[in-house]
């Protein structure tokens, strides 16, 4: 039996419970500064949801949960007339990815975000995963920016300049 691919938009109250196991997974996987601890505010995503800037899209194979590309969507502060949609996370379990879930997701995703008017979609990439770098690049996407990160509460090693 063929494997069948549902892609939707679902509110993140309806995902918790479904999503958790999945959030684990992909922390595992990706996570730079593996030692903070997974904690989602469900609260503030929640409340995201109410406020009407959270969209959760889904990809299931059979009726299970295999992937979600999270995004806030809202007017950009600097361009007020601009629609934009920011990546909040986009992941699918190891076990679909060499399949099409991933880039029917990521379609899907689009389709969704300009349906609703979105001018520009951000998506936030791991450097340590070239071959998704790779997969966007083919999708159109272009290289913006470059997002950095220091951890403020450790000891700066000796070879940081003053």
């Amino acid at each position: 039996m063929d494997a069948r691919i549902t892609l939707q938009r679902q509110y993140a109250p309806d995902l918790w419970t479904e999503i958790l196991p999945l959030l684990h997974e992909h922390k595992e996987e990706i996570a730079h500064y593996p030692d903070i601890e997974l904690a989602p505010d469900v609260e503030a995503y929640n409340h995201a949801e109410g406020a009407g800037v959270l969209r959760c899209y889904t990809a299931r194979v059979n009726g299970a949960l295999m992937g979600y590309a999270v995004f806030f969507v809202k007017r950009n502060m600097h361009y007020r007339h601009s629609l934009q949609a920011v990546q909040d996370v986009l992941f699918v379990t190891k076990s679909h990815r060499h399949g099409r879930v991933g880039l029917q997701l990521i379609r899907y995703s689009e389709e969704q975000l300009r349906a609703e008017g979105v001018q520009v979609v951000y998506q936030h990439l791991k450097l340590a995963i070239p071959q998704t770098i790779a997969l966007f690049h083919k999708l159109g996407y272009e290289d913006i920016d470059l997002i950095v990160g220091k951890r403020l509460d450790r000891v700066a090693s000796p070879s940081t300049p003053e």
